[in-house]
């Protein structure tokens, strides 16, 4: 059930959209580079194409002054921003005066919800709906394409695949929960969807068992993560059969008993390679699985977390019209790009993720929170990916998780997570927001994840500032 509040919301932004379509005027649509982000333009570049506008789509890293500044340029008559905005509308007043609206569903300020006196940012946490875990920008986005047409509802499952990419399985068995829930039904009962409880290994539709072990970086498993000769030898020993008519067999194939002896020896590995607890790491192996049945079987595409990753590769590799034309429809020109993105994105991690914990010196861990220092290592568009990679490593669990990056232009950028485990009340989102303007920066995000970036003068100051914030009752969940 919608929030009357939001039903009106969305009436009003609709009804300005539908005014500057009836003008046969053309839009901009801006959005993250994320997965999440590319969901959300995508989604709503779709609607308005379904009601015959014209619209171009654009992704970027964060909506600066001087992106503000090129959307003026642009001159478009009007502009839609998803997955971005939180903490510029003053800016977008002065540069666009009433050109835009925001989508989006990251938590703002009480500040910035009051001054919203032409409701131009449509937002759950306007509603009293927790954005970090019961709706992302994808479903914002979805929720306004269904109030402009019904028809838009096929478009659930591009919402779904949003939910996921922002680790809104935040529900028992890593269920998708509050208002990612019922969208989740509208895709079920138009035969979109389905949803089996199961191993969530990467690739689970289509790569060999080993493979989907090896490939499977969250949790990120010592000794397995990346490594094919482990986990070939591991699933050889349990006398699983890995083919079948000399096919290799992908986790979709396997009994309930198969599965649970897969289980088996991996926890056993854990517990004899490592001083982590295989239980919890089980545990985070196991869940919901979001099956969508309109694409082929094999695909990278048929699980609905797998299509988030390859969303995620086009964004952070400067690809994000290849996951924008996957997410519209393209299964031909675009796939094949998509997943020589994909292969090449998961090296890149692999790199990154490895040579972080061979070089030792970039962690300070300090028990509660751990800073990881990826200068010379990190490109900054692979950020958020890294920091969400280590937060599933269980060695780090527990913590509160910094990665920071040194741009070329002398910029530190940061992102923080809460790692596997992890029962600080700290909300990450306020407290990257309130510790970088202090410095002269910017950032925000949700009460797990958030980033921001600062002048590099003054990281010493800054990183003072945080460990001063994750103890301070004023930076705890209590919006």
């Amino acid at each position: 059930m919608v929030d009357k509040r939001l039903d009106e919301a969305l009436k009003y932004c609709c009804e300005k959209i539908n005014g500057i379509i009836e003008n046969s005027n053309e839009f901009l649509v801006i959005t993250h580079l994320d997965a999440d982000g590319i969901a959300a333009g995508s989604i709503i570049a779709t609607a308005l194409s379904r009601l015959g506008s014209r619209c171009t789509v654009r992704t970027v890293s964060d909506l600066s002054l001087e992106v503000i500044d090129d959307i003026k340029s642009d001159n478009r008559d009007f502009n839609i921003i998803t997955d971005l905005g939180g903490g510029m509308t003053n800016e977008l007043h002065r540069y666009l005066n009433n050109k835009w609206i925001i989508i989006d569903h990251h938590q703002i300020t009480k500040e910035e919800i009051t001054a919203d006196n032409d409701n131009q940012i449509l937002n759950p946490w306007k509603f009293d709906i927790d954005g970090g875990k019961e709706i992302s920008a994808g479903g914002m986005a979805y929720m306004v394409a269904t109030t402009l047409d019904r028809k838009n509802k096929d478009l659930s499952t591009i919402s779904i695949i949003s939910a996921l990419a922002d680790r809104q399985d935040q529900g028992d068995k890593k269920s998708l929960i509050g208002i990612n829930s019922e969208i989740v039904k509208t895709a079920q009962s138009l035969g979109l969807v389905d949803v089996e409880l199961d191993i969530l290994f990467t690739g689970r539709e289509i790569k060999p068992l080993h493979e989907a072990l090896a490939y499977t970086s969250f949790p990120y498993i010592d000794k397995l993560t990346w490594n094919k000769e482990n986990c070939y030898t591991l699933v050889k020993n349990t006398g699983i059969k890995m083919k079948s008519n000399d096919k290799w067999r992908v986790i979709s194939d396997l009994s309930p008993e198969e599965k649970s002896t897969l289980l088996d020896a991996i926890a056993k590995f854990v517990a004899t390679t490592s001083q982590n607890s295989s239980t919890n790491l089980i545990d985070n192996l196991l869940g919901y699985a979001y099956i969508l049945r309109r694409e082929d079987q094999r695909s990278h595409l048929r699980d609905a977390r797998e299509f988030s990753t390859l969303l995620n590769a086009c964004g952070r590799t400067g690809k994000a019209g290849v996951g924008i034309g996957i997410c519209i429809g393209d299964r031909y020109r675009t796939m094949s790009e998509g997943e020589a993105i994909l292969n090449d994105y998961r090296e890149t991690l692999r790199h990154c993720i490895s040579s972080i914990f061979d070089e030792r010196w970039r962690f300070i861990d300090d028990g509660n929170s751990i800073f990881v220092n990826g200068e010379g290592l990190l490109a900054d568009n692979m950020l958020g990916s890294v920091s969400t990679l280590l937060s599933g490593s269980p060695s780090l669990g527990g913590r509160l998780l910094f990665v920071r990056s040194l741009t070329k232009d002398n910029i530190y950028k940061f992102s923080s997570r809460k790692c596997l485990e992890c029962g600080s009340k700290a909300n990450l989102g306020k407290i990257m927001r309130n510790c970088s303007e202090s410095v002269g920066g910017s950032g925000g995000g949700h009460s797990s994840a958030a980033g921001c970036k600062i002048p590099s003068l003054k990281l010493e100051v800054f990183l003072s500032s945080i460990r001063n914030a994750v103890h301070d009752s004023q930076y705890a969940d209590q919006y």
